[in-house]
């Protein structure tokens, strides 16, 4: 970055899906890679499968509500105030029963990218098992295989 950027309440690159809406407050695009910022508003019945990164780091700071962060050997019930990081290769899934509002910070992570291409799939995308793993690895989104 070269300039300062404010991003205000209710503003930034949007994406409205089923189970949550993002705001971009900060892209990976202006800060080569290093550092995105997304805010997200859960809605009720929230779930984030399991899954890893290889590269990025994850750190969630919730705003409202409560989220519960599902690891491997525990499972990690975060309400707001609270935070979490999340190094790469630890497996992890994600649920809010009630809603809720946290802020994620990526390092090392194109997360906004992501929410983008998403955002310009179709409904035969989403349902291209084979295209959805290339696209989730292409942003080291690795989703745990289904049996």
């Amino acid at each position: 970055m070269k300039e300062k950027e404010l991003i205000r309440k209710g503003e930034g690159d949007n994406y409205d899906y089923a189970q949550d809406h993002c705001y971009v407050k900060l892209s990976s695009l202006k800060t080569n890679g290093e550092l995105c910022f997304v805010e997200d508003t859960l809605k009720p019945g929230f779930y984030l499968g399991r899954h890893h990164h290889k590269i990025m780091t994850e750190v969630f700071y919730i705003l409202e509500g409560e989220v519960q962060l599902i690891f491997d050997d525990e499972t990690v019930d975060l309400v707001a105030g609270d935070s979490i990081t999340v190094p790469p290769h630890v497996w992890h899934a994600a649920s809010c029963k009630e809603g809720g509002k946290m802020l994620t910070i990526f390092k090392n992570g194109r997360f906004d990218q992501y929410l983008e291409k998403l955002s310009k799939m179709s409904d035969s995308d989403f349902a291209d098992a084979e295209l959805m793993t290339s696209v989730s690895a292409e942003f080291d989104i690795y989703e745990q295989e289904k049996s």
